[in-house]
């Protein structure tokens, strides 16, 4: 977590100007251009530099405030924006160490949730997440159906065609091992960064253990699985024209497939265990351990028949087949209970602020 002495906030004059439209002055923490949620917008820097002006330019009036986080950007995005931005609704936030995007992020909601904003949405500031696109992420969770929404760009099959080969496979792999950590099997796209959550739900999370770097956004959903919240998939156009992402598909994979193993381990204990102990805790146990024994106990006796130059009599290999095929079965009734518990109804109404 952020001290006081690490992240500052410093009012920045306006970036309505850029679009050749001055805002008018008002305090963004407390009022709105329109009726409904108060909205604020976080905006992780680093090596962005001048390019997050044109994204201020475009964000809408119904945003009530914008959080610039200058992750010590060596571009010095935090001076660009105070000496260039003209939108008295941005605050620049400055970090003197590097701490990644998710602690830039973190830092953005701390001061979301200080300010009592409704809803905090989180977009790059190197122009692939169009600002446009914002009332559609906050819609699902202003109506009570979402408590967090996401973007996806895999939703619309043509913009596939655009996105390099190997980002495809990556996004493929890491989606289906961040619906076994996370326990979201209806989503895809899990590192996709443009998002929007209730800060009911915000306040809700242990913001200081969630993952700082670019496993922050799939550590998310595993934080949000904890507390039983729904998340919603908002599609979006995959852009790549004019800026390139920090994020190497090959450079996180192995880390990411162990941070994916640790979060299942721990989404199991803590939901089939220690919560709640249900027919579905059960069927885990017992297919696990005949899994095991099935494989273990063929894999020893098939072994040892090899060497011994004999066959492998015929009611061990029925044993060890019985068991893994048993084992399988429970494993798969397991799958099929967690599936279908995925939360459905939004908790941000029930939560007090």
């Amino acid at each position: 977590m952020p001290s006081p002495a690490e992240a500052t906030h410093a009012p920045v004059k306006a970036a309505g100007a850029l679009a050749g439209n001055p805002r008018e002055e008002q305090d963004p923490r407390h009022a709105s251009a329109r009726d409904g949620p108060r909205i604020a917008v976080v905006i992780p820097c680093f090596n962005v530099g001048a390019g997050v002006l044109s994204v201020l330019a475009r964000i809408g009036d119904e945003v009530s405030v914008i959080y610039v986080v200058d992750d010590a950007c060596p571009l010095h995005t935090g001076d660009v924006v105070e000496a260039r931005c003209l939108d008295n609704r941005v605050r620049v936030i400055r970090h003197e160490r590097n701490r990644g995007v998710g602690g830039a992020v973190m830092s953005g909601y701390q001061a979301a949730i200080s300010d009592r904003v409704d809803v905090v949405v989180k977009i790059d500031g190197d122009g692939q997440m169009a600002p446009e696109l914002l009332p559609k992420f906050v819609a699902p969770i202003a109506v009570h159906d979402a408590d967090y929404t996401k973007g996806n760009r895999f939703y619309d099959l043509a913009n596939i065609n655009r996105m390099p080969a190997v980002r495809i496979l990556g996004n493929a792999v890491l989606s289906f091992l961040s619906k076994l950590s996370t326990g979201y099997w209806d989503i895809f796209d899990p590192t996709n960064g443009y998002t929007a959550i209730h800060a009911r739900v915000l306040k809700s999370l242990p913001l200081d253990r969630i993952s700082p770097g670019y496993f922050f956004e799939t550590d998310m959903l595993f934080r949000m699985n904890t507390v039983r919240a729904v998340v919603v998939d908002v599609p979006m156009d995959a852009v790549y024209e004019g800026g390139s992402s920090n994020l190497r598909i090959s450079r996180i994979l192995g880390e990411f497939m162990w941070m994916h193993l640790r979060n299942f381990a721990k989404r199991i204990f803590y939901n089939y265990f220690l919560r709640d102990v249900s027919i579905a805790s059960l069927e885990l146990v017992v297919g696990t351990l005949l899994l095991l024994f099935g494989f273990v106990f063929g894999g020893y006796h098939w072994i040892a028949s090899a060497v011994e130059g004999v066959a492998t009599p015929t009611g061990t290999i029925v044993l060890a087949a019985v068991s893994v095929l048993g084992g399988l079965q429970f494993v798969l009734s397991f799958l099929n209970y967690d599936i279908a518990a995925v939360p459905r109804r939004a908790i941000h109404p029930a939560l007090t602020d």
